[in-house]
């Protein structure tokens, strides 16, 4: 439980690469960036590869994981999450609740400043949260049950809700997408539907905006006036202690290019290694895999429920009776060592997961799939699945098995190609297919975004406010909005089981099954932590 009282404690929580363009990619970074850096041989800096490019700088308008990446370089948090699954204060020094349990006062730490040298205030706090809450889905169960924000001074606030509750730790505590990073009130007060494009946060990392090169380089400089917490660094918790001078994301497509940079020591860090290749990684004496479960996660299959064919409840069960986990882990991770099947929305394994309703996700049943469709009626219209090409993202490659286990079913797809953004724009679109829209898509839910009900985006099932796929099953959300304001493990627990059951009976989300994720770095980097998310302060680098 969280306690009522001075800091608070948690207890509870949450390929291959495209080939094409590889060799042209993976020239230009390296070469630019020495170009650019000047003197930068004198610097130490690493060099990695992220999960995708970096094309955009506003961390709250897509739950895509390289902007949540670039939220902890660049900003900072008012609490983070340590590895025991406790709430620790980040940005603030400690935080005290009301004996009712209805208003939380946080108060800011000493030195903290943005990058262009003005104090944090509780200011710049309160407005950070309500543009990071509207589009936020915890923010948004959050501020459902606030009754009012308001600043104290300017390195106090409080926030004051109608029931008694923990959700403002665990919403402002969460480590996944979205984050709510903390920014200057000028910049937050930008409407969340619009992106901001100033990267001015108070993290322990500066980005060099003239350097940047939207789809092939990041750069980043150490924060000189950053001042990091006295607590060692545990996950996302504690100090933020950066001990190198600069960092540079390179876009590498090609996944044999990165690995033979690598190896050559052109880079130090490859985010997410193509399980595949790992046999050849593993005979390199010079470099360290790091076997994160915390950064694994889940591939789902998010279906659209707005428009047909899956706006029909007996279709989407149908594509369930269709999937085989086994059958896609297989195929993508291949070594059992690294996955396993399991049909829970929260987690395989997590202090929530279930695994009610899922049995048909495990192992294909085409004459189920077949008869579900016969009785739904379907026509036979083609589904459409947008397949992202280019980046190796497991949530990616996933799709052309998935789209033969539908066939096998008794569907009709159409697999459409296109780049990872042109699928984050695509899937905003409420068309029918005919006219731009979509069936289906996968994308991967790392750990840290599914465990608890009241930050798992992905479950969320209010309608036009749900994550991309729409759906509306209000008995969902009336579950969601008890589980955050309940304190009690056992109904906590309840509530997650039916919470599953519901996402199950209803096709809101088809998890694929569970992997763990491989870090690959050079022996050279010392202290690089298994956090839920890559983070680069507490990293030396040492030779090369």
């Amino acid at each position: 439980m969280i306690t009522r009282q001075g800091v608070g404690r948690a207890t509870h929580g949450p390929v291959p690469f495209g080939r094409a363009l590889g060799g042209l990619l993976v020239a230009l970074p390296i070469s630019l960036g020495l170009a650019l850096c000047g003197t930068a041989q004198a610097e130490t800096t690493i060099t990695a590869v992220m999960n995708a490019p970096l094309r955009s700088l506003d961390p709250v308008t897509t739950t895509a994981y390289i902007l949540r990446d670039y939220g902890y370089m660049v900003y900072d948090t008012l609490l983070s999450t340590d590895a025991n699954g406790d709430i620790k204060p980040q940005m603030v020094d400690n935080w005290k609740v009301s004996p009712d349990g209805k208003t939380y006062t946080f108060t800011l730490r000493d030195g903290l400043k943005w990058h262009d040298g003005k104090p944090v205030t509780a200011a710049d706090c309160i407005a950070s949260i309500k543009r990071w809450a509207a589009q936020d889905k915890a923010g948004q169960i959050m501020m459902s049950l606030v009754t009012s924000m308001d600043k104290i001074n300017d390195k106090s606030f409080s926030m004051t809700f109608g029931v008694p509750t923990d959700v403002a730790l665990r919403a402002l505590g969460k480590p996944g997408s979205l984050v709510p990073f903390m920014m200057p009130e000028r910049i937050a007060e930008t409407p969340p539907t619009q992106p901001i494009t100033e990267a001015i946060g108070s993290g322990p990392f500066k980005f060099v905006k003239d350097q940047y090169r939207p789809g092939v380089q990041a750069v980043f400089v150490k924060n000189k006036d950053y001042v990091p917490r006295r607590e060692p660094p545990s996950d996302l918790a504690g100090g933020h202690v950066v001990k190198v001078d600069r960092v540079r994301w390179v876009a590498m497509p090609d996944a044999m290019t990165a690995v033979n940079a690598i190896k050559s020591g052109e880079i130090d860090y490859i985010e997410r290694t193509p399980h595949d290749l790992l046999p050849i990684l593993e005979k390199d004496d010079q470099l360290r895999l790091i076997i994160s479960k915390k950064q694994g996660g889940s591939p789902v299959l998010r279906l659209n429920h707005a428009q047909p064919p899956f706006n029909n409840k007996l279709v989407r069960q149908a594509a369930m009776a269709a999937i085989d986990q086994n059958e896609i882990m297989q195929a993508y991770v291949g070594n059992p060592k690294y996955y396993q099947t399991c049909g829970a929305v929260l987690g395989c394994d997590s202090k929530y997961g279930s695994t009610e309703g899922s049995k048909d996700l495990i192992k294909a049943d085409p004459e189920k799939s077949k008869a579900l469709l016969k009785e739904a009626g379907y026509d036979g219209a083609p589904v459409v699945l947008l397949h992202p090409m280019g980046f190796g993202n497991i949530g990616f490659t996933t799709i052309p098995i998935v789209a033969q286990e539908l066939r096998r079913g008794g569907f009709k797809v159409d697999i459409q190609d296109m780049d990872w953004q042109t699928l984050l724009i695509r899937r905003t679109s409420k068309k029918p297919v005919a006219e731009g829209g979509w069936s289906g898509f996968t994308t991967l839910l790392t750990r840290s975004d599914i465990q608890d009900p009241v930050s798992n985006f992905s479950i969320a099932a209010n309608g036009d406010k749900a994550w991309f796929g729409w759906p509306n099953v209000p008995e969902i959300e009336t579950l969601r909005r008890q589980f955050a304001s309940t304190q009690d493990e056992k109904e906590l627990k309840s509530l997650a089981v039916r919470i599953q059951k519901l996402v199950m009976d209803d096709g809101v989300v088809l998890p694929l099954g569970e992997y763990a994720m491989v870090v690959t770095t050079r022996k050279s980097l010392k202290g690089v932590l298994d956090a839920p998310v890559p983070v680069f302060w507490n990293i030396e680098k040492t030779g090369s």
